[in-house]
């Protein structure tokens, strides 16, 4: 019997002994950031976090402050979950007679062929009243604060406004007749298209003038598989032109006090707007989605003023304090710690309640959005938000490692020079070691 005892204690140490040698010590996850190369000729940081124990594990340069680029959208879904309903005020209106006067609540949903359903367009044109757009409630610039003017012609800067068209752009793409637009060039309209005789570039691209809604397309035939998405340059005329060709009872743009009590018309529901935002990484309803903040709640709509409320109301136990300038993190004015960004998906997920419903939103590694060809597993263990600028590579989200270990990571690389994909797939080889062994 005591032989057997004996057995039994030496084997139940050999299993302790070998699953510890195969178990990453914090110290050896310090080892591994610190004799890496790639991750040694830049800033790095990483925070590590046990969720189920609410303890750190590890932290390198966690309390220096980076550029996040989109990680700066995990503040904004933050923000969403703490003001908004579950369903996205579409537009508020008043009715007045034979009249219907609205005001737009930056949805950016609206007429944009992402979102198949359009309740708000079907409830205008079946209102049998006139329908006027109030102007004015948009208080802020069409760009955020340390938006390069560079970047205006490309699909991933729309202007923001009080009530987004389309998504703020016009898609273009090629058809057997030649090319089409959505939203379309009509004679007369706002929307100007012009060819460039003089000019035969070596490849077909279309051209915004910076201040005009007038595009340029080359003297060259349209290649097969073309698609281009440019940014318009919003004016009340080409949204007054824009919703007539919708809502064929639209009357105009009118300056309208905006009283007291107004109805709402709700369009989506708030998670196909953060999936929306989240997995692709969109920066244009990243902004909306600030703004539709102050509509559904009565500020003033402008991104300083939501940021401002919610940094005072919902982020004032961060490690260390916020520097947030917008909503999408295109801006590298944007500074946070890597444990604030920990601290931040640890209050999202407490303030969620539901794991599933939280994955289900975010880009899954191997799976969907951003991560769709990182971290490839039979099941997915990362779920997390990507986060690129041009010598500028983060991720911060959830891990949950093969023991079944809830973790919360946030990796930030800032100032390197190496090609991106380099950065990429070393942090994906961390990440992965920490997955399997920890």
């Amino acid at each position: 019997m005591k032989t057997k005892q004996l057995l039994f204690i030496l084997l139940s140490f050999l299993i302790t002994e070998a699953t510890f040698s195969k178990s990453v010590h914090p110290r050896k996850i310090l080892k591994m950031l610190r004799s890496s190369e790639i991750l040694n000729d830049h800033f790095t940081g990483f925070a590590l976090y046990d969720l189920s124990k609410r303890k750190t594990i590890i932290g390198l340069n966690d309390d220096k402050y980076f550029t996040p680029a989109s990680n700066t959208k995990l503040f904004t879904f933050y923000a969403g979950l703490k003001l908004l309903k579950d369903s996205i005020a579409g537009l508020q209106y008043v009715e007045r007679g034979d009249s219907l006067i609205f005001w737009g609540t930056a949805d950016p949903s609206f007429l944009d062929p992402q979102f198949k359903e359009q309740r708000v367009l079907q409830k205008l044109n079946t209102a049998g009243k006139k329908i006027y757009r109030a102007k004015g409630m948009f208080t802020g610039d069409f760009y955020g604060v340390g938006w390069t003017y560079d970047d205006y012609n490309e699909y991933y800067q729309p202007e923001m406004s009080d009530l987004p068209l389309y998504g703020n752009v016009v898609r273009f793409s090629r058809i057997a007749t030649g090319l089409q637009s959505y939203p379309g060039f009509s004679p007369g309209g706002q929307l100007i298209l012009q060819t460039d005789q003089s000019e035969s570039p070596a490849r077909f691209r279309i051209k915004r003038e910076i201040f005009r809604n007038v595009f340029h397309q080359p003297n060259l035939s349209v290649p097969s598989g073309f698609s281009q998405v440019i940014p318009f340059k919003v004016s009340d005329d080409l949204l007054g032109d824009l919703l007539k060709q919708s809502i064929p009872t639209f009357s105009g743009n009118i300056n309208f006090p905006k009283p007291a009590q107004t109805q709402t018309w709700n369009s989506i529901s708030a998670d196909t707007l953060y999936k929306k935002m989240l997995l692709p990484s969109d920066n244009f309803i990243a902004e909306q989605i600030l703004l539709n903040i102050a509509a559904s709640r009565g500020m003033e709509m402008n991104t300083v003023v939501v940021i401002d409320y919610v940094k005072k109301n919902f982020l004032a136990d961060l490690p260390d304090k916020a520097v947030w300038v917008d909503g999408s993190g295109l801006s590298r004015q944007n500074l946070f710690t890597p444990r604030s960004m920990v601290r931040l998906c640890e209050k999202i997920y407490d303030e969620l309640g539901d794991q599933d419903r939280l994955f289900d939103l975010l880009p899954q590694g191997g799976k969907t959005g951003t991560l769709k060809n990182l971290f490839k597993a039979d099941k997915p263990y990362v779920f997390a938000k990507t986060g690129s600028l041009s010598n500028n590579h983060n991720l911060s989200g959830y891990l949950i490692t093969a023991s079944g270990k809830k973790l919360i990571f946030s990796f930030m690389n800032n100032n390197f020079t190496r090609p991106t994909a380099e950065i990429r797939s070393e942090m994906e080889k961390l990440i992965t070691q920490i997955y399997k062994n920890y």
